[in-house]
């Protein structure tokens, strides 16, 4: 019954604490059963408490602040009205609807910094005085509300313009804090700037590797590049949309580096200059300018002039690049080089060093020099025909007499000419001499070049009959110089006729060279004319007209030329006819016939039959070929007759031709090995035919001679020393090559082959070509293996080179055999090194060194990996600490990243190293090895204060002198002395309704710190005096912790100050050492149900003499963090909830967990109504008690009264001996062996016998014995009768036993002997003087 009614009640508020009763109670089987009765009655005016129905709740991280999130489900069996709390420090998320429950956002989740979190849900039905809670767990899901965040940002690089494409400049990284694929992060690239680079940058779309897709440069592309690059997520639900992408932009600046690859630049050229004619040598002409275009590297630049023409002009300096006169030049004369005053230099600038492919870059451009005129030339005169000028000083002229003014004088054909330029050729004229004033000159001035007519200027001067020939001198001045030339003009005197004039000859048979230059004279035939006034007056002309197209005369004197010889070709026509008239003054005509006959010039080239001639001949062999040529001039003459010769070149000398039958022959014996092997034995001679004729006319044919090999040399080796050295060990190994020629030039004659005479059956050779002829590679037999510690260590062989025709050449080569470096390096074992931490050394920690048999052996040391112990465990160094030189030296490594070296992290490093041979040929070559370097320990860490509890509960009225209040802890990184720790109290404040007061420091510190297994330093605080009992808060305690160096740090210990009306009492059914062991637990579990900390005041042993088993009560405050605490009815309250039941009463209850009780301080409240049904049941249950008890004590007394008469029954049976009296201990339940009454405590007599002795009868014997309390005593004769117990029945059932003395019946038996006995007493631990 009393189960059923627990389990009726476990659920009841009420319940609750009459459980607690029945737990705490020892009422006996009796006691239970009217308790239960007022249980059954009380529950019938108990509320049941409502029930929260919900665990755990899934929210979206972007539900909007103010929308809905979720009801509160709770209900309640009595159908109370409900009001709904959010309690916790999780609350300000949520705003509640108190009446309805519906929960909405008050500010915006955030599942990326609080994915999970608890709330505490609360609801209360008006009737209990607290809130029913229950932890509910908010999971909050991801919403795409984060977008990818790029990683070590900026993405700046530097990229050299050589770069090879397809190279991964940098990696672009971003991450997503979403989840799913919201969190996967794709990259692309949004723009490149500019434009160009769009196809020189491309990124991979998962990993972000951003690569170079095409060649950069420098100078023709952009030096700079922004790359913008875009990271977008996999998208996911946000703000109702089923998907949205978020993405992020980051621009990437790439500075284009530039290398040195390009040619220079001329800045200032192509270019023109002028320099004077006649300069001085060294003048400055011209300084070109150059740069390097490489704008990262700029080599200095060297000029130069290429070849030109004219040669050797011009100068220039190598360094600056200045062009000067080099030598003193004439204008006038560079025209008649090349007609031209321009010289065209090529300027060269080239880089002195060589550029990235390894050439030395250069640029070629041109720089034209005008050469400036400069007045050094006066004018002079010339007769012209056609092109050609002839200086002359003397002309001849005619004129009719009395001709009017400004008439020419006739036949004059003057030019004068300046070569200077400009306005240096200006000259002047005027005439000079005897008839000067009956003439003028035309014009007066000219520049450069210029025609020139003498006029008449007086008509009356000119009088044939007075003066038949007149004369004047021209003066040509320079306009500008004093510069000067004359010429003498005769001019004739035309007298005026009438008779015909009349020829010597009526036929003139006339030759002329054809093709003659235009103006050739062919003849001069004049007339004579009787007339006196027609002499020198007769003028000729020819005709027909159509004559006039070749030839002409001169009307004045008869003189027939050539006009356009061009048409004269005696190959097509021979000769011409014409008419030569001459007329007088008055008209009159006389003729004559001309037969003009083409004479042959040499105007026709020979010809070759054939422009290439072929021919083949073998070396040491005669050549005979013919060479023939035609003329088409006339036969049997010089223009006609062909000589032959051959152009002087490289083999013109070997050759001879017959000038007259053109027969070409060999010079004597041809050799094939004297001809340039890249001319494959082709002999290239010009053969040239020449006529005779004047000038000679002549024609080239081109012969190829094909000069065949014979094999007619011998190889000859090319080093007359040989001598190799060939490691040992290695079979098949090449030991070196012998070079040989054969100066045969064609594969078949000059192809050698080696042989070994005495290879000693350890060599092979094999031939094969090489570019200067041909290589026997000499290797070691892959059978045989050379070795260095046998007799022979110097091979002597014979090697032979043979060609195709067995000829032959021997040389001697000396293999040497060398020792190999075949052993790996030593290692030295056991090197340790030390180093201070914090410490950069310039110098080294010290020094791997190696040792290594090798003869020939350089070491090489390098660091291969790192390890640290750190806290006990080798693991990767925090830092790059240290490093290994080639030479061996260990160093200290400096910089941003390699870190400081700290003995609190790792207090020693393992330096994997290897030393290396790289002299190794064989085998191994290095060897691993470890170096320890112990870290020591300096005081450079202040101490760390370890907060074990958050604040420290202070029971004012227990506070007393020196009593401790709190703890302080802490601990040093450092080590041995480094790290001990003291503490001392500086400040001190209380705080109570927010005002902090400032106190004296009556608070303070051990002297000296403690230290606790773990490592840990602490120190109790301590009070100097009784604090004040009315004092309702906390004590801000600061405490400083300092090591002996100086180094401290500082803390606050928070102290609560709570009175004992807060403190409870927890029951456990276990041993306190095993309360002990599972505090930590117990705590935890009391801390997670209750929410406040718990401070464990006391755990002691529950003193009952009701029980068999320990029973342990622990002592604790619930106290928050605000100085509030829990009393007994709120942590009863709290773990008799359901849900905290549920949750944790089945955890507490596996550590002995019974119940919750008040100590003799604590006086719980409880309800007056409660009190008033407590009154009223008991007064129901008044006789029911009172009759039941009186019941209990007669049962008890008579059992009682049987036991002592068994007991007296069982003495009477025993024989003691040497029983001696002993006193009886009067007001105790001490008593000895003689005759202590147990229960009165005075001594049996007969009077008091209940009749039941030694002399009983049988029938009374067998009715004790009926009582089941048989005792079994065996004893020998001097075996002194120990003490028996008799074991009382458990009047309740309930295995509570005492023990009721034997002795004590037989300190009586004895007593009545007169007997002694020692005393000998006990304790009975069940009945005491009350009892009676």
């Amino acid at each position: 019954m009393y189960y059923i009614a627990s389990s009726y009640l476990k659920n009841n508020a009420c319940g609750n604490w009459i459980e607690e009763r029945l737990g705490t109670t020892d009422i006996g089987k009796m006691g239970k059963v009217v308790f239960l009765l007022f249980a059954f009655l009380a529950s019938f005016y108990c509320q049941t408490l409502p029930v929260i129905d919900m665990y755990i709740v899934e929210l979206q991280e972007d539900i909007p602040k103010g929308d809905f999130a979720f009801n509160i489900i709770a209900y309640d069996a009595d159908n109370d009205p409900l009001q709904h709390y959010i309690q916790g420090s999780n609350d300000i998320y949520f705003d509640v609807n108190k009446q309805t429950g519906e929960v909405r956002i008050k500010n915006k989740l955030d599942r990326e910094t609080n994915a999970l979190f608890p709330v505490v849900i609360a609801v209360h039905d008006g009737h209990f005085p607290s809130n029913v809670t229950k932890l509910v767990y908010i999971v909050v899901k991801d919403a795409n509300d984060n977008a990818p965040i790029f990683l070590n940002i900026p993405y700046n690089r530097e990229v050299p313009e050589n770069t090879p494409v397809n190279t991964t400049i940098f990696t672009a990284t971003a991450t997503d804090a979403d989840e799913g694929p919201a969190s996967t992060v794709t990259y692309t690239i949004k723009e490149v700037i500019p434009n160009d680079g769009n196809e020189l940058f491309s990124i991979s779309e998962n990993d972000g590797h951003v690569v170079l897709g095409g060649p950069l440069n420098f100078t023709e592309k952009s030096p700079f590049y922004q790359i913008r690059i875009v990271a977008r997520d996999g998208g996911g639900p946000f703000n109702g949309s089923e998907i949205k992408i978020q993405k992020t932009e980051v621009t990437a600046f790439i500075t284009i580096k530039d290398v040195p690859d390009m040619d220079p630049q001329f800045l200032n050229l192509p270019n023109m200059v002028t320099i004077n004619e006649n300069s001085l040598v060294d003048t400055p002409v011209f300084t070109v300018k150059a740069r390097d275009p490489d704008t990262g590297i700029n080599y200095p630049l060297q000029y130069s002039i290429e070849p030109t023409n004219p040669p050797d002009l011009f100068q220039i300096t190598e360094k600056d690049g200045k062009i000067t006169v080099k030598t003193t030049f004439d204008r006038e004369a560079l025209l008649g080089i090349d007609g031209s005053a321009v010289v065209e230099l090529q300027i060269k600038a080239k880089e002195t060093n060589p550029d990235v492919n390894g050439v030395f870059a250069s640029t070629v451009q041109t720089l034209q020099i005008t050469i400036g005129d400069v007045n050094d030339n006066g004018p002079g005169f010339y007769e012209c025909e056609g092109d050609t000028c002839t200086e002359k000083n003397s002309f001849t002229g005619n004129v009719d007499e009395h001709s009017s003014g400004g008439v020419a004088v006739a036949d004059l054909n003057i030019r004068v000419k300046d070569p200077d330029q400009g306005a240096n050729s200006r000259f002047e004229l005027h005439l000079d001499g005897p008839d000067k004033d009956a003439f003028s000159v035309t014009p007066s001035s000219g520049v450069g070049d210029s025609s020139v007519q003498v006029t008449i200027k007086d008509s009356n001067a000119v009088d044939f009959e007075i003066k038949r020939t007149m004369s004047v001198q021209i003066i040509a001045k320079d306009a500008a110089a004093n510069l000067s030339a004359t010429a003498s003009v005769t001019i004739n005197i035309n007298d005026m006729n009438d008779n015909i004039p009349e020829f010597e000859k009526e036929f003139y048979a006339l030759p002329v060279d054809e093709h003659c230059e235009n103006g050739t004279i062919v003849d001069t035939i004049t007339a004579t004319d009787a007339d006196e006034l027609d002499d020198g007056k007769i003028t000729y002309k020819l005709v027909p007209n159509s004559i006039l197209t070749r030839f002409d005369v001169f009307a004045n004197n008869g003189t027939i030329y050539v006009k356009n010889g061009e048409l004269l070709n005696r190959e097509g026509t021979s000769s011409y006819t014409a008419t030569l008239q001459a007329i007088d003054s008055v008209g009159k005509i006389g003729t004559t016939v001309l037969e003009i006959n083409l004479q042959d010039i040499n105007d026709q080239k020979p010809v070759m039959n054939r422009d290439v001639y072929d021919a083949f001949v073998q070396e040491n062999q005669d050549l005979k070929l013919v060479i023939q040529a035609r003329d088409g001039d006339e036969p049997d003459t010089p223009n006609s007759k062909i000589q032959y010769h051959i152009e002087d070149s490289l083999f013109s000398n070997n050759f001879t031709i017959g000038p007259d039958d053109g027969v070409l022959e060999n010079n004597g014996l041809l050799d094939r090995e004297a001809i340039d092997p890249l001319l494959k034995g082709v002999i290239e001679l010009k053969v040239i035919a020449s006529d005779t004729g004047k000038p000679p006319q002549n024609s080239s044919a081109t012969v190829f001679i094909n000069v065949g090999d014979v094999n007619d040399n011998s190889p000859a080796y090319l080093h007359s020393s040989n001598l190799f050295k060939v490691k040992e060990g290695e079979g098949g190994i090449l030991v070196g090559s012998v070079l040989a020629r054969d100066v045969d030039q064609t594969d078949i004659n000059n192809r050698i082959f080696f042989t070994i005479d005495n290879s000693f059956g350890s060599f092979l050779i094999l031939s094969e070509p090489y570019s200067e002829g041909y290589r026997g590679n000499l290797t070691v037999d892959p059978v045989f293996v050379l070795d260095y510690e046998s007799d022979i260590k110097t091979y002597s062989l014979k090697v032979v080179a043979s060609d195709l025709g067995e000829n032959t050449a021997v040389t001697t080569v000396e293999v040497v055999v060398e020792d190999v470096n075949d052993t790996p390096p030593v290692f030295p074992a056991g090197l340790t090194l030390n180093v201070k931490e914090n410490i950069s050394l310039p110098d080294p920690l010290g020094a791997i060194k190696g040792s290594d048999v090798d003869t020939e052996h350089l070491l090489e040391y390098m660091l291969v990996s790192t390890e640290c112990q750190c806290s006990g465990v080798r693991e990767p160094c925090p830092g790059e600490w240290f490093s290994v030189e080639l030479n061996g030296n260990v160093v200290v490594n400096s910089g941003s990243t390699s870190g400081v070296i700290d003995y609190e992290k790792c207090d020693k490093a393992f330096l994997t190293a290897k030393v290396v041979d790289v002299k190794t040929e064989k085998g191994r070559n290095s060897t691993e090895g470890v170096v320890t370097i112990n870290i020591e320990d300096i005081n450079d860490n202040a101490p760390e204060f370890i907060i074990m509890q958050e604040f420290y509960v202070v029971l004012l009225e227990r506070v007393e002198k020196d009593s401790s209040v709190g703890k302080v802890y802490a601990h040093d990184k450092d080590t041995g002395e480094n790290r001990k720790i003291n503490f001392k109290v500086i400040k001190l404040e209380f705080v109570s309704g927010g005002e902090t007061v400032p106190q004296d420091l009556f608070l303070n510190t051990d002297l000296k710190a403690q230290e606790d297994p773990d490592g840990r330093f602490f120190a109790d605080i301590r009070s100097q005096k009784q604090m004040d009992t009315d004092q309702r808060g906390k004590f801000m305690v600061e405490v400083e912790a300092f090591n002996p160096d100086g180094l401290s740090s500082t803390s606050v210990v928070e102290l609560l100050t709570i009175d004992l009306s807060y403190k409870v009492s927890l029951r456990f059914r276990a041993p306190v050492s095993e309360v002990n062991e599972n505090l930590p637990q117990i705590r935890q579990i009391l801390t997670s149900a209750t929410r406040a900390t718990v401070h464990i005041f006391n755990v002691d042993s529950e003193k009952t003499t009701q029980r068999a088993e320990e029973l342990t009560v622990l002592e604790a405050y619930f106290v928050f963090s605000n100085g509030s605490a829990l009393d007994y009815n709120e942590v009863n309250r709290i773990l008799n909830s359901e849900e905290v039941y549920v949750e944790y009463g089945v955890l507490l209850s596996q550590f002995g967990f019974t119940g919750i009780s008040t100590t003799t301080e604590d006086q719980k409240e409880v309800k007056t109504e409660v009190f008033i049904m407590i009154g009223l049941i008991a007064g129901l249950a008044i006789i029911l008690v009172v009759t039941t008890t009186s019941l209990v004590c007669i049962r008890r007394n008579y059992k009682r009264k049987l036991k002592a008469s068994k007991a007296m029954n069982s003495a009477a049976a025993v024989v003691i001996e040497n029983q001696k009296s002993g006193p009886v201990v009067p007001g105790t339940n001490k008593y000895t062996r003689e005759g202590a009454n147990p229960v009165l405590n005075m001594n049996i007599d007969t009077a008091t016998d209940l009749g039941f002795d030694e002399d009983g009868s049988s029938a009374d014997r067998e009715s004790l014995n009926s009582l089941d309390y048989n005792i079994d005593m065996a004893m020998t004769e001097k075996d002194t009768m120990p003490m028996m117990m008799i074991e009382e029945e458990d009047e309740e059932g309930a295995g509570s036993p005492y023990i009721e003395p034997l002795g004590a019946a037989l300190a009586h038996r004895v007593k009545k002997r007169g007997g002694e006995s020692p005393t000998f007493t006990f304790e009975n631990p069940s009945v005491n003087t009350t009892d009676l």
